[in-house]
């Protein structure tokens, strides 16, 4: 049976303790709230590092911007409501720079670089090295780039860790580093 420690200290208690012992306060928000917080936002964000950045710098300008001030009702709301703005926004300026990023690369890679001759030459050699590299490397790298797969949902396939199916996808981007050009070129094209 699992038992889970309680935080009896009140929302009231910890706004209390912003008016004299700061560093207490954030101590004790972070002990309640922190755990509770990285794990709403994992219901925006598919990242538990950046949801975890995410509450942390939220909890910063909370402090810091002395945002405690501003509190009025409920502490418990006014943090969910802020981790889920913040989290929305992330997704939002990922997506935007995701886009902007893409659309430089079109524009910095065209097919018209190469002839015919030079990119066939490319692609071959972008086969052979993934041929190359061990097979569960090649299984992951293939889901996610040319199954456009989220790591979550490659990790649930091959029922592994998605810490496991990052690392295999990180090295597998490391052994192709040279035919990184090619891989854009096909992905944007």
């Amino acid at each position: 049976m699992f038992t889970f420690a309680s935080m009896h200290i009140e929302d009231k208690d910890i706004l209390a303790l912003f008016s004299g012992n700061e560093e207490q306060a954030v101590q004790q928000l972070f002990a309640k709230y922190y755990r509770a917080l990285s794990i709403y936002a994992l219901k925006f964000i598919d990242d538990v590092q950046a949801a975890e950045d995410i509450v942390q710098e939220m909890m910063v300008r909370f402090w810091e911007d002395k945002k405690y001030q501003q509190v009025k009702g409920s502490l418990k709301s006014y943090l969910f409501t802020s981790v889920r703005n913040r989290s929305l926004n992330y997704l939002e300026s990922f997506q935007h720079a995701k886009k902007e990023y893409i659309n430089n690369l079109k524009e910095a890679f065209t097919f018209e670089q190469f002839t015919d001759d030079e990119l066939a030459e490319k692609k071959a050699k972008l086969n052979k090295e993934i041929a190359e590299l061990p097979e569960k490397m090649q299984e992951v790298l293939k889901m996610i780039i040319f199954e456009n797969k989220k790591y979550k949902e490659v990790a649930e396939e091959l029922d592994v860790s998605i810490n496991t199916i990052k690392t295999q996808y990180s090295r597998a981007l490391k052994k192709l580093r040279s035919s990184l050009d090619i891989l854009v070129l096909i992905l944007v094209a």
